[in-house]
């Protein structure tokens, strides 16, 4: 049976001489793996270029119930990227963010909230002008909304600490070293909480920016099974430095 769904790329595998399996978050069945034919012919109709990290497409599938590899009988850009993949910092980020979404998401259900969240953020980040340096900061930290760990806004006057493994506000440092201090916590939940639109206005240094993204990763390592390492972050933090 053909059903309409959008898609988010997020990891794109040669299949063959000229195929590709391809790994996409669906607005319509969560996350699913497509088998999709002569990619890499010059008249193919559905090419490689559509296929990048993170592109949006609109698709017309095949979906059958417990089958590990689907079939795409249409594909085409829901969104033409106009910057992402001509300017340098944005393409980087948004290849650090495939990196970390490949790894976080684990639904092979319809999560709509969660794919129009992740839809509508790389939407913005291309139309926007001006790459935020915090963007992925934000996108992040935003994201732990949807994916069950949001860090805990209630706190006391007393609590200056947050606890990345308990994911709340403490008076005392934790015993153990996951956890970030009074100046840190306050940029963490600023991004948190500030609209992209407005991230400007979260001013810090590059070195608060770079220890900030390794708190933010070890907060991921901390609440997602199987998370391991990210390899593409330390080409992003010597891109924005």
């Amino acid at each position: 049976m053909l059903h309409k769904t959008r898609g988010i790329v997020l990891k794109t595998t040669p299949y063959g001489d000229s195929s590709v399996v391809v790994q996409m978050f669906t607005e319509k069945f969560g996350i699913q793996s497509y088998m999709i034919n002569g990619v890499k012919k010059p008249k193919a109709k559905i090419r490689m270029n559509m296929l990048q990290a993170l592109h949006l497409v609109d698709m017309v599938v095949y979906h059958k119930t417990n089958t590990s590899i689907q079939r795409v009988s249409e594909l085409r850009p829901a969104l033409i990227f106009r910057s992402i993949p001509y300017d340098i910092i944005k393409s980087t980020i948004v290849m650090f963010l495939n990196e970390v979404l490949y790894k976080s998401i684990r639904q092979q259900h319809t999560d709509e909230q969660l794919f129009e969240f992740i839809f509508n953020g790389i939407s913005w980040f291309d139309e926007t002008g001006e790459p935020s340096v915090n963007f992925h900061l934000a996108f992040l930290l935003k994201l732990t909304r949807f994916l069950g760990f949001a860090p805990s806004m209630e706190s006391r006057i007393d609590q200056q600490f947050f606890d990345l493994q308990e994911g709340a506000f403490s008076s005392l440092p934790p015993v153990h070293p996951h956890f970030l201090n009074a100046a840190d916590a306050s940029l963490f939940i600023a991004l948190f909480t500030t609209s992209f639109d407005k991230l400007q206005d979260v001013t810090m240094s590059n070195t608060n920016r770079r220890a900030l993204l390794e708190k933010i990763l070890v907060f991921y390592t901390l609440h997602t099974a199987s998370f391991g390492d990210i390899q593409s972050h330390q080409v992003l933090q010597d891109i924005l430095s």
